[in-house]
């Protein structure tokens, strides 16, 4: 079976101290690239640097909130300054955010996750292009079974909106890099078992609008239960290879055909 391989190609990979951000990035540093891992929260991301290092790769650590796009322009600008260019983007940090009614959901809730979900992605790939055009590359962007083909749950209508909206931005980006070599696709995720839950925050009167569903037993039919990290991140590093070299602008759903129960 032909290896697939980054070598000497620098990657970035936002959210990478955690869950599937943090099995890309090691993933990716397997397979020879030069991981710069940009998050908010350094000492996690920092874990996965030196076990990535231990293990012979190469990694670094920026910190950088995605909510603030002056971090991410400055977290390219100083990966272009060390490494030349990225061939590969993985905007994959985001937040759950607030469950909540519509009625009752506050405005800075729903702007909190539009800014870091939506807006985040947006920056990342907006400040990666300058550092992307001369040699192509890939984009890949985390979306969700929520928002694309999963409409039952309730109270995440703000979540959904943005992961909705990430794959729609995918495609136009897809368009209009394409003259660049650069491919932009998104990965939409069933339940994995990461720990997004700890950015999860559910309203007190969600039961007002909570709708009954009854679904089969084992709802993922494929493997009896959520997918792991590991199981993205092979489909992150196929994305960013040449071995995925004429596909862009498709979403692909990871999910043990959970989504095709709960549509």
């Amino acid at each position: 079976m032909k290896q697939v391989r980054l070598k000497d190609q620098v990657a970035a990979v936002t959210g990478g101290g955690s869950g599937i951000g943090r099995a890309a990035a090691i993933r990716f540093a397997q397979q020879g690239a030069k991981v710069y891992m940009l998050d908010r929260t350094p000492e996690e991301a920092e874990e996965t640097r030196k076990q990535i290092v231990d293990a012979g790769g190469e990694a670094k650590v920026i910190p950088c909130d995605i909510s603030k796009p002056e971090m991410i322009e400055q977290a390219f600008a100083r990966i272009a300054e060390e490494s030349g260019s990225v061939q590969v983007v993985f905007a994959n940090a985001g937040i759950n955010g607030t469950m909540a009614p519509i009625e009752s959901m506050k405005i800075e809730d729903w702007d909190q996750t539009m800014d870091i979900n939506l807006r985040g992605t947006f920056a990342t790939v907006k400040y990666a292009i300058p550092h992307m055009k001369e040699h192509g590359g890939s984009i890949i962007i985390t979306s969700s079974i929520n928002g694309n083909r999963v409409f039952s749950n309730t109270g995440f209508s703000a979540y959904a909106s943005t992961k909705a909206a990430q794959v729609a931005f995918m495609k136009m980006a897809a368009l209009e890099l394409a003259q660049y070599g650069i491919r932009v696709n998104a990965i939409c995720p069933g339940a994995i078992e990461t720990n997004i839950s700890d950015n999860t925050y559910p309203a007190e009167d969600m039961e007002e609008i909570k709708i009954p569903v009854e679904f089969p037993e084992g709802s993922q039919p494929l493997e009896k239960g959520p997918g792991k990290p590991e199981q993205v991140a092979n489909l992150a590093l196929f994305l960013a290879s040449d071995e995925s070299f004429h596909i862009t602008g498709t979403e692909v759903y990871i999910d043990g055909a959970e989504s095709l129960l709960r549509g």
